[in-house]
């Protein structure tokens, strides 16, 4: 692929391929790994990729990172999508990571980003049972409570790797009423804090996503993060990250899902030559590659724009690289399940898991729909 990146860059990415390939090369790795594909993340390979300096790709030096920008968090999620490395605790510790860099103390900092460089995991509270698209319909309240701290009451959903997360990101009210954008601020929760209840919602991915329950969950005030009531505004100014980081992990995904499909209907054999050389399968594999390439290049692009300003929000570019890199990853999955028939839906191959992983992709962080709404507003509609 033709991208701008460094030399440092490709040594980085060939590193954690050969990571990957040695930790989780084969299917009897990642089985045990993640129990048969029941865990998304297993601590000990995050651990290692703790030691080995890759979790602090992007975080500043001083908290031990390696001070780099989010081409290079993009890379790393492409591969470790690529290599099927089960460490989804990454992602949303990488977008914890960002908002508390952007607006959080320098006790949160060492806390979060600090964490991170050595093996923390993290996690984000936002969505509730009425409250998913609509962030501004949140009612999770943060009342004021003893010694200038805050007492949190209310239901929390869909929060992913809650249940082994270090702390957790949670956007609360402090005021105004629900629908109303001012009023959210965010707060740094221990997820040993008493009050705090975690409870895992079964899904076809497995355990992933969480209900959180807060009963009269005691917080000091210095677990704000940035400002009182100026949480809305912090949500918008990390939607970059957020979104790009989405789009990398699929990324991977998508080629991965392709590559896999690519081998078998290399091999297998119908009617007496391989299934690959008949012309309805080579098409489809012509149109899934150049989509691929159209994402590669727009992942990399988008991540560039925010290396080169990272104040600047981006909300048609951040948008379409996750509209975009998400859907052509579920198409290229399930395009694979179609071409390998019934091996493409059994589970001793990764193809299944490649439809479930992806599926979700276009509801999470921000649904299609949702993308799509926003990018019809920067041009004026």
């Amino acid at each position: 692929m033709i991208l701008d990146l460094t030399d440092e860059q490709r040594a980085f990415a060939a590193a954690v391929d050969d990571f990957c390939r040695r930790e989780a090369g084969t299917r009897a790795q990642r089985d045990a790994l993640t129990d048969h594909g029941r865990h998304a993340h297993h601590q000990d390979t995050y651990q290692k990729l703790a030691d080995l300096g890759y979790l602090g790709v992007a975080i500043p030096e001083q908290f031990g990172g390696a001070g780099g920008g989010m081409v290079d968090t993009c890379l790393f999620l492409e591969r470790i999508g690529y290599g099927l490395l089960p460490v989804g605790g990454f992602a949303t510790s990488a977008i914890v990571a960002s908002a508390v860099q952007r607006s959080g103390s320098e006790a949160q900092k060492k806390t979060v980003l600090g964490g991170l460089t050595s093996g923390r995991t993290f996690s984000i509270a936002m969505s509730e049972p009425e409250a998913g698209s609509d962030v501004a319909a949140l009612a999770c309240r943060a009342a004021p409570g003893p010694d200038g701290g805050y007492v949190i009451n209310g239901q929390k959903t869909w929060c992913s790797n809650a249940h082994f997360a270090d702390a957790i990101l949670l956007v609360a009210r402090t005021g105004g009423a629900a629908g109303d954008h001012d009023g959210l601020t965010m707060f740094l929760v221990p997820a040993d804090t008493p009050g705090l209840r975690v409870s895992g919602i079964q899904t076809m991915g497995g355990k992933e996503v969480n209900d959180l329950y807060f009963t009269e969950c005691a917080l000091p005030a210095d677990s704000v993060v940035g400002t009182v009531g100026g949480g809305w505004w912090q949500l918008m100014a990390g939607l970059n990250v957020e979104r790009l980081i989405l789009a990398g992990l699929m990324l991977g995904t998508a080629q991965r899902a392709f590559d896999d499909t690519l081998d078998y209907i290399k091999q297998r054999k119908q009617f007496g030559r391989p299934i690959g050389s008949f012309q309805v399968l080579r098409h489809r594999i012509a149109d899934l590659a150049t989509e691929i390439e159209c994402c590669k290049l727009l992942v990399h692009r988008t991540a560039q724009l925010v290396d080169r300003d990272p104040a600047k929000v981006l909300p048609r570019e951040s948008s379409m690289v996750k509209l975009k890199t998400t859907e052509v990853a579920r198409e290229t999955a399930l395009a694979g399940m179609q071409m390998m028939g019934g091996y493409g839906y059994a589970s001793e191959y990764d193809m299944e898991r490649h439809v479930r992983a992806t599926l979700v992709s276009t509801i999470y962080g921000g649904t299609s729909e949702i993308q799509r709404d926003i990018i019809g507003k920067t041009y004026g509609l």
